[in-house]
This record gives C-alpha cells, structure tokens and sequence, in this order.
C-alpha cells in the first residue's frame, strides 16, 4: 500500500475519478492518508484524521513511506489556529498560505519549524499544543474567526465551509478528533436535554422531514448558535431549532443536542 501526505493548503477530494465529480470534502496542509485504489489520473484515498474515502488527483499526491505515516498516526495534533498562516519553505521557494486547522508534521517548537519528508518549512502564526484549559472559549473564539466564511459542500477551510466541516475544524483546533459527517457526529457524546443547559461548544443536530439528520452547529451562548448555512452565521435557537434572524421564521428543525467536552471551562 501507498501512503501520501499533502503538501499543498488544499487538496479537494471527489466522490468519483474525474474533475467534474462532487467535491465530497477536502486534505488540509499536513494530513495523511493511505492509498487504497488509483488508475492513471487518480488515487483513492482515506484520510487518516477521519476515515473519509474519496479520490484526489495523482499529480496532488506528495508520496510518504510506511514508516512516516506510522510516525504521523501516533503524533498529538499540533494544528494551525489562525484563518490564514505563511508558511516558508527552508529550500528558498516563495512562501505560501495555509489555513486554520492545516496540520503540522513532526513540529519543533524551540525553533517554529515542522517537516514534510526532508522539507523543512518555517511558520508565521497562531499554533494549538494540546490543551486543557480554556477549552470552550478558544473553541468559540476560533468559531468567530470564521464568521461570513461562505457555505461550500465538502468545504473544510475559511474559504469555503460546510456545516460539519465547520464543526470539524472547530473541535480538530482544541485537539479534539470528530467524524466529517453531520450524523456521524451526533453519535458522540452525551445528550443534553434542554437547550438551557448547553453550554458554549456543545453542538445541535437538525433533521429534515424524513428524520435524517442534515445539519450541525455549535451553541456560542444562551439561545445563541454558530453555523454555516449559506455563510457562517449567528442566529438565535430553542427547542424548537434555529430561528433565522433576517428572515424571521425558522430554519432548520432541532433533532438532538451533544455534549463532547467533559470540561465545563
């Protein structure tokens, strides 16, 4: 088995072998994956954050040995916190930008430098170390940095962001691993009852007519909620769901409430 890493900000992942294919979600700069199928053009691969299956383009795939992707998979999270940070290559090359959440392989933190293969690279900007304190409120002062981010399927970046890609991004920033999907995500946790005794962080699930689940936000504060549906917006929930405050009716109905941080800080 092949096993790659990216070394690009953004790596779109397609449901199907072909450029016209839907995007189903994205590679962040310094995710792994193994190569599971490919043909000429393209690889199929599974990230190894999430376990998400897609194929990327063969020219996009920068190659890893067994042995780093087995080093990678046991490393903790040190992960990009800024919508937007430069990164420097030390091979001289034009520095370039990568975005919150974009993850950084075998990170120094003595001299601010991380490594892909035998490319050293220089970064500018905020970094995450796992953490113990503080957790909900870097959670929302991250959720914020996104606000007006527009709504992109398969998204998982300030340029472009579904709803549970955002959700994602926003838990993989305090060092907190959770599946891609919406009703993957409402697995997780424990249930919280009343929309009252949600604490900022906890996420809110909504379902369709069908009862299928197709939405998931993040509460900020009482009857408050950050999500990205159009763009990541504010807007105001109860029990009843989310209650569009430019258009003045209801949005999206609520299903369930999930608790994955044990911290109340």
């Amino acid at each position: 088995m092949r096993y790659g890493i990216s070394n690009l900000s953004i790596v779109p992942v397609r449901t199907d072998p072909g450029e016209t294919s839907e995007m189903c979600t994205q590679i962040l700069f310094g995710e792994h994956y193994s190569i599971i199928d490919e043909n000429k053009k393209w690889c199929k691969i599974k990230l190894f954050f999430d376990g998400c299956e897609g194929w990327i383009d063969q020219k996009m795939v920068c190659e890893i040995t067994e042995k780093t992707f087995q080093k990678l998979s046991k490393q903790p999270l040190i992960v990009t916190t800024n919508p937007f940070n430069i990164v420097q290559p030390e091979n001289g090359y034009s520095n370039f930008l990568i975005v919150a959440g974009s993850s950084l392989p075998f990170y120094k933190p003595s001299c601010n430098t991380f490594r892909i293969g035998k490319e050293s690279y220089t970064i500018q900007g905020d970094r995450i170390l796992p953490v113990k304190k503080n957790i909900r409120s870097l959670l929302i002062e991250n959720a914020l940095k996104y606000f007006n981010s527009p709504y992109l399927w398969g998204g998982r970046s300030p340029f472009g962001v579904d709803c549970s890609g955002f959700t994602q991004i926003l838990y993989k920033m305090i060092g907190i691993q959770i599946p891609r999907d919406a009703n993957q995500q409402a697995l997780i946790g424990e249930n919280v009852t009343f929309v009252e005794e949600a604490l900022p962080g906890d996420l809110a699930f909504f379902d369709n007519e069908e009862g299928k689940i197709v939405h998931v936000g993040v509460i900020w504060e009482k009857n408050k909620i950050i999500h990205s549906s159009g763009k990541v917006r504010i807007d105001n929930i109860d029990h009843f769901g989310i209650f569009n405050i430019d258009t003045g009716r209801y949005s999206h109905q609520m299903r369930l409430m999930r608790r994955i941080i044990q911290s109340n800080e």
